[in-house]
């Protein structure tokens, strides 16, 4: 968060949204004093809605919210720019942002898919279901998955490995959510092995380099 108080002096100020992970402007709202206050205390995107004139959080409708990661301040203080997480599309159309740009894809995200699918309120939720049915489930559709891929490396399916490869990744992000893993310590672990002379522990008895 920034330290330094924007100037509204003014009036009102533009608030960019970019997309945490895979840094997409998600879109442009603006901010009076209080709904930057309001974005501080709730780590939630509030905008001052200039058509309702009143203040507004996003997503308050729909349930998109915009969950604060960093605030950043421009050299003139009157502009800010602000990563989040995207609880959902950001735009009313149903699109990830508001601007007509290439929406990129992170892995990382899926441990936010996952959170967020774990608390909504939806009947049909596979992923609540696998939660419901707990660890042995999970592993279980794991080692499935890992079994799909090997089949269609075998058979030569590209097609076929990509998407359950898909699977593959999804339910292992599933796994890590009931074993409390966080995503950055799987990076950090690879960037450490990836930085100290290239070397992978993963068959370390036979076979050393990465």
């Amino acid at each position: 968060m920034t330290l330094q108080q924007p100037d509204f002096s003014k009036g009102l100020i533009p608030a960019i949204l970019q997309d945490v992970h895979t840094k997409d402007v998600l879109m442009l709202g603006y901010m009076n004093e209080a709904a930057y206050q309001k974005t501080l205390e709730d780590g939630i995107v509030c905008f001052y809605s200039r058509s309702k004139e009143r203040l507004w959080t996003k997503g308050e409708t729909s349930g998109h919210t915009q969950i604060v990661k960093n605030i950043h301040l421009d050299c003139d203080q009157d502009t800010l720019l602000i990563d989040v997480v995207p609880n959902g599309p950001t735009c009313h159309t149903g699109s990830q942002s508001c601007f007509k740009t290439t929406t990129s894809f992170q892995v990382q995200q899926l441990s936010e898919t996952v959170a967020t699918s774990a608390h909504a309120n939806k009947d049909n939720s596979y992923t609540q279901y696998l939660l419901k049915e707990g660890l042995e489930k999970i592993t279980k559709k794991l080692g499935e998955e890992s079994f799909e891929v090997v089949i269609g490396a075998m058979k030569g399916e590209r097609e076929e490995v990509t998407n359950e490869a898909a699977d593959l990744m999804y339910h292992l992000f599933v796994l890590f959510h009931v074993l409390e893993i966080d995503f950055k310590d799987v990076e950090a672990v690879l960037g450490e092995r990836h930085q100290t002379s290239n070397n992978f522990k993963g068959e370390r008895d036979e076979i050393d380099e990465w």
